[in-house]
């Protein structure tokens, strides 16, 4: 049987240009805010009607970063520190055989704008900038709400660490992006597998560039820069 192609349909607007730092799982930064622009041939304002009336989206990608011809049945989640193998499809790696990825946001506002069209205005983005979105679907709370899921070896999550930073730092950050950096580094963006104590890490996030180091569970923001 012959596959019809996917077709982008829109792009996510977000403040990460690189994959390190972002929220491993879509929801757990709920102040972090994008957009989800449509590409020209999908602007038509009759495709977004009634969309409003919910309150959050689901969201279809594609891991635009990982796409590759050849896959694995295991990978090493890092939730287990790199150390693990797991059945690809049970866990949500990057590496797939189609690299799709799927994420549940908070709809914001439906902006109507003379040059974009119909723009979705949302929080909670676990995107990059520039991620294709191939399809969004309502989330609908009467099925798609399990509250006695159970999450397997992925179970605990959204632990948070303490975070300083330095008013003189913190006023280099747009006053509407600073509650969004203290989520995001709240959440630990370190890779599970690297946890020494003292070492420098850095990520660009709404144009800055984040320098911070991580000792007796309090993340230290060192340097925020404008590049």
């Amino acid at each position: 049987m012959t596959v019809p192609p996917l077709h982008i349909i829109a792009r996510i607007h977000s403040d990460f240009s690189g994959k390190f730092g972002i929220p491993r799982q879509s929801g757990l930064v709920e102040s972090l805010e994008a957009l989800v622009v449509f590409e020209e041939a999908y602007r038509n304002p009759e495709a977004v009607r009634g969309l409003e009336g919910f309150s959050h989206l689901w969201l279809i990608w594609q891991f635009s970063e990982t796409v590759r011809e050849t896959w694995s049945p295991t990978v090493r989640p890092p939730r287990l520190g790199g150390n693990a193998r797991m059945g690809v499809f049970a866990t949500r790696s990057p590496f797939r055989p189609n690299a799709l990825g799927l994420s549940s946001v908070r709809l914001l506002g439906v902006e109507q704008t003379p040059g974009l069209g119909a723009v979705l205005r949302v929080a909670g983005a676990d995107l990059m900038n520039g991620t294709p979105i191939f399809d969004i679907k309502p989330y609908l709370p009467y099925t798609d709400c399990h509250p006695d899921a159970v999450g397997g070896f992925a179970e605990e999550g959204g632990k948070q660490i303490r975070v300083e930073i330095k008013e003189s730092l913190l006023a280099l950050v747009p006053p509407e992006k600073r509650e969004a950096l203290r989520g995001i580094l709240a959440q630990d963006p370190r890779p599970s597998y690297q946890k020494e104590g003292g070492r420098i890490y850095g990520l660009e996030f709404a144009g800055r560039n984040i320098r911070f180091s991580v000792q007796d569970g309090v993340l230290t923001v060192r340097e925020i820069t404008i590049p």
